[in-house]
């Protein structure tokens, strides 16, 4: 797998693990890693305007190398057209609930990975947006993936699909830097 991989696009819904696979296939792959929760917050969870977090994104996809995680579908196309490896966590409701919640309560008040300046929070209304996300979000995230090349596709429906073909990939179990 890893001749000929230089650009990696990893998306998935909230609690998936898409920033701890990023750092440590980053670092595996000595490929830089980009956070689009990074692109699309300032500190303290500041939004930027939509349209200079599509420019930052779309600056990082023209690059030759690149782990980029996230989902968010106003670039998606771009991203995935441009991968050489798409990997969809493709986890159930409550998976992704398990695993915000697992976030939060290890990392509560703690600078989030990839999101300089924003520490990590939770809200009603996140926890019911990621409660949502699967079936609000899923069939159009699977009809963006049907347009791509399905030889550069991997989808893992839990964990242990994931952490089983990483171990076969790498030798080593998925670590952060």
């Amino acid at each position: 797998m890893r001749d000929n991989i230089n650009r990696i696009s990893i998306i998935g819904g909230s609690g998936t693990g898409k920033t701890t696979l990023s750092e440590s296939m980053g670092k595996e792959l000595n490929l830089p890693v980009y956070h689009i929760d990074g692109m699309n917050y300032n500190e303290n969870w500041q939004e930027r305007a939509k349209e200079e977090r599509d420019k930052i994104i779309l600056e990082n996809v023209s690059k030759e190398k690149w782990i980029i995680d996230g989902t968010y579908r106003t670039t998606l196309n771009q991203r995935l057209q441009r991968s050489d490896l798409v990997i969809y966590l493709d986890y159930s409701s409550f998976a992704q609930v398990r695993g915000v919640l697992g976030r939060f309560m290890k990392e509560h008040g703690k600078e989030r990975v990839g999101i300089p300046g924003c520490k990590e929070k939770m809200s009603l209304d996140f926890l019911l947006w990621v409660i949502h996300w699967r079936k609000n979000k899923r069939a159009d995230i699977v009809k963006d993936i049907n347009q791509v090349e399905q030889s550069k596709v991997l989808i893992f429906k839990n964990r242990r699909q994931l952490n089983k073909w990483y171990e076969k990939e790498f030798g080593k179990k998925i670590t952060r830097k």
